[in-house]
């Protein structure tokens, strides 16, 4: 197979005549094409005048030497096929946390007959959409099931996108699994592509059902508060649920919890187990409307058919030394109320697959340093995010209010009653607030830098009718739990820190390949050693 890059096509190009394109842009006459399919599919939007895609194709042909040779920008590749070893212990491991790290665990532990059982705090996604509704309506806030906690872990509420900086092998398996539980086939070759909110809730739980199928349980309202250990190595998982606490015997963990589960930093720190700081981001999210955006992305070529809502990727170096970036970016998308925790903050960004809604919003983010917590303890960083996330809190009017101020007024040191076009689109509601009032004075100094930069780079970015939502404190895990060249904690054998909430991953696709690793070194080591099972519900 020949896979051939670079190619241009014009917006409205019909993408089911793949085959006459070969046959008239490469000379490839149709009756030695065997197969032609669309591998990548991206916007150019360097010119605004001249607004196209980039595809690249694999192409399987009679005499593909020849064709290689003759073809600018292609080479020769294969399709790699992903195996997973039989695993013959009678121990079925354990998995803390189901989302993106915990279900790509489990779906590899069942389909290798290892019957995993999983442990998640929130509730199947069903419910939590409920509970997350009623937070949005009336604020109250349910701390085991929200957007951070439940079925499909924290990327069930977000872009659902799959973007991701890794490079490995496992990717594609993860993307091919994904569409045949529900996503879009267009996931498969768009250079960013997104499931959206809505149809991720749908994916998720198909691939609960296959878990189960192949043997596997997911027991939901069950919250992992310790567990068992004999001579340094793990011989059990400890939870509560409605019915009270229960051990389950296992020699293995993976431990994918999510950077929220600051319960579970504290559990591991008393329980000694080796934590390391890390550096992560703070901010805000930024609106705009919808239709800026485009205009400012796709100019005269806006409102084409074939083309999505823009999207935008920036970052600037500021003189202060900081650095201001755009992360998780939702095209006509809302910001959501990611609160977790009783009296303190937090806010993310969400767009379903239709990506339609009046705004679009982005994390605008400054970098943390290690040096910025002032304190050597390894949960240093997981306290600040505390204290700006309770300052958040307070700012809003201690009712999960969110802050709200418009880029002119922020950038001025003026504070308007109401906001101008852009509406905010959080929810319960917000109330206008400065961010000096719950940040610390660096990043009010690098947004303050950066964001006029970012407006030289895309026109209107800077709007002093834009809109700032603090606080953005989750884009990242504070605390890495450290494990070894086998993926085990170094404090404890048979324990598997794993995904974003242990400092390996930084989205859904890195957090599902890290789960893969896990899973698969928890399958070897379970054919070394043997193992066993055993349910204690007391």
């Amino acid at each position: 197979m020949i896979r051939v890059s670079g190619i241009s096509v014009p917006l409205d190009f019909d993408f089911s005549r793949l085959e006459e394109l070969c046959e008239a842009k490469f000379r490839i006459d149709r009756s030695r094409l065997k197969n032609v399919r669309l591998s990548k599919k991206s916007v150019d939007a360097r010119r605004k005048s001249d607004v196209h895609f980039i595809i690249s194709l694999d192409i399987e042909a009679s005499g593909e030497e020849k064709l290689l040779k003759s073809l600018k920008n292609a080479v020769r590749t294969e399709k790699y096929e992903y195996t997973i070893e039989k695993a013959v212990s009678s121990e079925r491991p354990v998995i803390v946390g189901f989302g993106p790290a915990g279900m790509f665990a489990a779906l590899v532990l069942a389909i290798a007959g290892a019957r995993p059982i999983v442990l998640e705090r929130g509730m199947d996604v069903d419910s939590r959409c409920k509970a997350v509704e009623e937070f949005q309506k009336s604020g109250l806030l349910d701390t085991e099931c929200n957007v951070q906690f439940g079925e499909g872990g924290a990327g069930t509420f977000s872009d659902g996108k799959l973007t991701t900086g890794i490079k490995d092998k496992r990717i594609g398996w993860v993307l091919e699994r994904l569409v045949e539980f529900g996503a879009p086939e267009e996931i498969l070759y768009l250079a960013k592509p997104h499931i959206g909110t809505d149809k991720l809730r749908e994916v998720v739980k198909q691939l609960r059902e296959r878990v189960i199928l192949l043997g596997g349980e997911v027991r939901f309202g069950a919250r992992f508060c310790g567990f068992r250990s004999e001579n340094g190595s793990i011989s059990g998982a400890v939870y509560t649920d409605s019915d009270g606490e229960h051990t389950i015997q296992a020699n293995h963990i993976i431990l994918a919890t999510g950077h929220s589960a600051r319960d579970v930093f504290e559990l591991l720190y008393n329980e000694k187990i080796t934590l390391s700081q890390k550096n992560f981001a703070v901010g805000v999210r930024i609106e705009h409307l919808r239709t800026d955006i485009d205009k400012a992305m796709y100019g005269e070529f806006a409102g084409h058919p074939a083309l999505k809502a823009a999207d935008y990727k920036l970052a600037v170096h500021l003189p202060n030394g900081r650095a201001l970036y755009t992360f998780c970016m939702c095209p006509g998308g809302e910001v959501v109320a990611a609160s977790s925790e009783e009296g303190r903050l937090a806010v993310n960004g969400m767009s379903c697959f239709a990506r339609d809604a009046e705004n679009s919003n982005s994390a605008l983010l400054v970098n943390v340093n290690t040096e910025d917590f002032d304190s050597p303890h390894p949960l240093a960083g997981m306290y600040f995010q505390r204290e700006l996330e309770e300052k958040a809190y307070a700012a809003g009017g201690y009712d999960y209010s969110a802050p709200v101020i418009s880029v002119g007024d922020f950038l001025s040191g003026t504070l308007t009653d109401k906001p101008g076009r852009v509406k905010p689109s959080y929810r319960p509601s917000v109330k206008i607030a400065r961010p000096e009032s719950y940040l610390p004075d660096f990043i009010c100094e690098s947004l303050k830098l950066g964001i006029p930069e970012m407006g030289k780079k895309i026109k209107g970015f800077d709007s002093p009718e834009a809109l700032l939502t603090g606080i953005e404190s989750r884009s990242s895990s504070p605390v890495r739990i450290d494990r070894d060249k086998e993926l085990q904690s170094v404090s404890l054998k048979g324990l598997f820190p794993c995904g974003e909430g242990a400092g390996y991953a930084g989205g859904i696709v890195s957090a599902a390949v890290d789960g893969m690793k896990c899973a698969e070194a928890v399958i070897k080591l379970m054919n070394i050693k043997g193992g066993f099972y055993e349910d204690k519900r007391n």
